[in-house]
């Protein structure tokens, strides 16, 4: 399999009407189990990998969830683009319940997560500066916006650490800061997908103001799981409309980001690490 489109999100998505030889494909990584199994199948003539993020009855907290495993199997089995499916909450006034965001920015406040397929005798500097795919990105603001009017292009997710949502105090300065939506998932994966060399967009789906907001009810998970219910079927048809426009231009630099990452003596890496890294680092001998 190789030049796969890779969707991360929530257990639905794969439920799709009109997707073919569907399979399930479990995958083992040096890094540990990946959140489940991945369904694979072919929708408008591109191959879908779908993985549930939380894995299967959302049974893993945002901490919890093994991210170097999922971009690792998802880069093993040919994933070239993905796409991150993420419910969010909105801090700012005009991102309405509802609405997609197409994010181009983070702001990492997470604590406890493993963030880097590097270490162990191996030290890896990727650039980051720009952390979304601007190609992918374009495809999937396009698809999204042909699908859901209020689709805007372009914002600043600050990923929590979670699993608790945020205290009015934090709130009100994370909107002093700035920033566009708020979540608990895409960090490290962003990262990851970086380091991994593939492709990697967000449609951030807005699902509440957060409890910022003085005249809107304060987050629930109730108001939070009706919008989410809501907004599965139009996920679906941006993943199909995402399918068909790929695979868009080839200029975004993704896939060489390793080039002149890696910064230690090649004869001082140690065999093992070598070997767990082949997937990413075969290519730069």
């Amino acid at each position: 399999m190789a030049d796969i489109l890779g969707v991360i999100g929530g257990s639905g998505l794969y439920e799709m009407e009109g997707m073919k030889n569907v399979r399930t494909v479990s995958v083992k990584t040096p890094f540990g189990e990946p959140s489940d199994a991945i369904v694979v199948g072919e929708i408008e003539g591109r191959t879908l990998a779908f993985l549930p993020r939380h894995g299967r009855g959302h049974r893993f907290l945002p901490s919890q969830i093994n991210y170097r495993a999922n971009l690792y199997a998802l880069k093993k089995i040919g994933a070239r683009w993905v796409l991150s499916i993420s419910a969010v909450g909105s801090m700012k006034q005009d991102i309405r319940p509802g609405d997609i965001v197409v994010v181009d920015q983070f702001y990492d406040r997470t604590r406890f997560r493993p963030c880097t397929f590097f270490g162990d005798g191996i030290v890896g500097h990727i650039p980051f500066a720009d952390p979304v795919c601007p190609n992918l990105a374009d495809i999937a603001y396009a698809s999204a916006k042909k699908i859901v009017k209020r689709t805007h292009r372009g914002g600043t997710y600050l990923c929590m650490e979670g699993p608790a949502f945020s205290t009015r105090a934090e709130s009100r300065i994370y909107r002093k800061w700035g920033v566009d939506v708020i979540g608990m998932t895409n960090m490290p994966e962003a990262k990851l997908a970086r380091e991994a060399e593939i492709c990697y967009a967000t449609l951030a789906l807005a699902t509440d103001y957060d409890c910022w907001h003085e005249t809107e009810e304060d987050v629930s998970i109730e108001a939070i799981l009706a919008i989410i219910r809501k907004n599965v079927e139009n996920s679906k048809r941006i993943i199909r409309e995402v399918a068909r426009r790929l695979p868009g231009k080839d200029a975004c630099g993704c896939g060489e980001a390793l080039r002149y990452a890696v910064i230690t003596d090649r004869k001082r890496i140690p065999a093992a690490t070598r070997k767990r890294l082949a997937l990413f680092l075969e290519k730069y001998p």
